[in-house]
């Protein structure tokens, strides 16, 4: 088996984990979220919110596989302007779609959680 064939199966083995990982985060997502309705814990809107985040979270980290797959596809092949073109797209989409999503998990861009932990360090007093 040569290298790019290898770099090809690779690149698919990622790209079903990806797969997996949105799948197998929405199945947990929706059973949590059945057992807090079912067992009346935190309230209705409680367990929306909780549902989203976690729901969110599985289809960020499917979308980052999912990218690493097709970086990991496109380098194995002869690169040509084309297929790193597409790519590029590729990645832009995904890039928007995980910011989107962890603006409407967190409230923040990714960018703000580490001025808002340094926000929230305690004062000294002199």
């Amino acid at each position: 088996m040569s290298f790019q064939e290898s770099m090809e199966l690779v690149g698919e083995a990622v790209d079903v984990a990806g797969v997996v990982a949105i799948v197998i985060g929405t199945v947990v997502a929706t059973l949590l979220a059945g057992r807090d309705l079912l067992g009346r814990r935190g309230g209705e809107r409680d367990t929306y919110e909780s549902y989203r985040q976690r729901l969110g979270r599985s289809i960020l980290l499917g979308l980052e596989l999912l990218v690493a797959a097709d970086i990991i596809k496109t380098v194995a092949i002869t690169p040509t302007f084309e297929s790193v073109g597409v790519l590029a797209l590729i990645v832009l989409v995904r890039t928007f779609l995980s910011w989107s999503l962890e603006l409407e998990i967190s409230g923040r861009w990714p960018w703000q959680k580490a001025h808002e932990k340094s926000a929230t360090l305690p004062e000294r007093t002199v």
